[in-house]
């Protein structure tokens, strides 16, 4: 674990909080918290952030928002009997997941609910004040876990619910991490709200598999000087992204991360395109097939093909507590605004910065150091106490 000294807790609401990756993020926060497991995946838990004064993993207090009402526990079990969870880890932390699901708020909008924006977004928000204080949280961060939406189809149709969860973060005065593809923050909306709110937020869409390769192989051929003729992929998927995918709509917003990390690493964007299928047999596993044309010396014609598979949500959650202990302690210290260190973990980062992975760690490093070296002159401004002047910008 991470040295640091007694601190408060930290809260870390999540939206989708009765999907499998929450479900797995809280589960493996206990376990790991019990010594039941060690922090695989946590690059919060490696040497360089030992002294960056993130909350401890033991500080950290969840809840959130879902329009699913299965509880934690018994979610917990599905996961553990397709594979996801390790066998008994779910029952000896069921206390912890228990707690965690007493603080699920309904979430929405859901079919027939009346509601204007405003009054979702109050709603939203009052939910996650309450939260913050009856815990006593010195703040907490809220982080978009849900399944991906379709983007908005024009200026005129309705916030998505992704954005009318960011305005409630912004609202209660909380940091806002959106781990999907949904629109969240980059809606125009929440985007001059977060501008006023004097709040950090990051995102967006985690870089967990198939475009962490990506991330990985577009920099060694342009550093190589080989030319990318085209680069096609597919992924086959189960469980609730599968489902959600399977709307064309959805799997849209899914690939313009993909495409990105492609167009920025190589310079320019190649031929093909990426093909997602929901195959419910696969819960909530995942095969992700690349298929790379290129040219060498002298026009030489060659290809790489890759196999990724692997289980999403095992993927995921480590980089939703880093990013959650990351977030809180760069709004501990008084920053705001686009995280631009944070694009290590995404697909689609906000604000600027490397689309290598290499040059995203070093960023991410560099960030770490920067947040040591606060943690040695002091605590920071920022606290959820500065609620009232976000909502007033809102």
């Amino acid at each position: 674990m991470s040295a640091s000294l007694s601190r408060p807790r930290v809260g870390v609401w999540l939206i989708g909080a009765r999907g499998s990756v929450a479900t797995t993020v809280v589960t493996g926060c206990a376990a790991v918290t019990a010594g039941l497991h060690p922090p695989t995946g946590m690059v919060t838990e490696t040497p360089a952030f030992t002294d960056s004064g993130l909350p401890a993993l033991s500080d950290l207090v969840f809840g959130g928002h879902d329009t699913l009402d299965c509880p934690l526990p018994k979610r917990a079990e599905t996961l553990t009997a397709g594979g996801v969870l390790p066998p008994g880890v779910a029952t000896a932390v069921a206390a912890e997941l228990a707690a965690a699901d007493r603080e699920i708020r309904p979430g929405g909008p859901t079919p027939g609910d009346a509601r204007s924006e405003t009054e979702l977004i109050t709603a939203f928000a009052g939910d996650i004040r309450d939260f913050v204080h009856r815990h006593e949280l010195e703040r907490a961060v809220v982080v978009n876990v849900a399944s991906t939406e379709p983007a908005p189809q024009g200026p005129d149709t309705p916030l998505p619910a992704s954005t009318l969860y960011a305005l409630a973060a912004l609202r209660a005065g909380c940091p806002y991490v959106n781990f999907t593809p949904s629109e969240g923050m980059h809606h125009p909306v929440a985007a001059r709200a977060a501008e006023r709110s004097g709040l950090p937020f990051a995102g967006r869409d985690g870089k967990t598999g198939q475009t962490l390769l990506r991330a990985v192989l577009g920099p060694m051929f342009a550093q190589r000087a080989l030319r990318v003729r085209a680069w096609s992929g597919t992924n086959l998927l189960g469980g609730g992204d599968g489902a959600a995918l399977a709307d064309p709509a959805a799997a849209a917003a899914k690939n313009a991360g993909k495409e990105r990390v492609l167009a920025d690493t190589l310079g320019t964007a190649p031929e093909g395109e990426v093909h997602i299928d929901d195959v419910p047999a696969l819960g909530d596993w995942k095969t992700a097939w690349d298929h790379i044309a290129f040219d060498g010396f002298l026009g030489t014609r060659m290809i790489l093909q890759t196999i990724w598979q692997g289980c999403d949500s095992a993927l995921a959650a480590p980089l939703v507590l880093d990013l959650a202990r990351l977030t809180a302690r760069a709004h501990e210290t008084g920053l705001s605004g686009p995280l631009d260190a944070l694009g290590f973990y995404f697909k689609d980062p906000v604000g600027e910065g490397p689309s290598g992975l290499s040059e995203q760690y070093e960023a991410l490093v560099r960030f770490g150091r920067s947040l040591a070296a606060a943690a040695q002159e002091g605590p920071g401004v920022g606290s959820v106490e500065r609620a009232d002047e976000s909502e007033e910008a809102l």
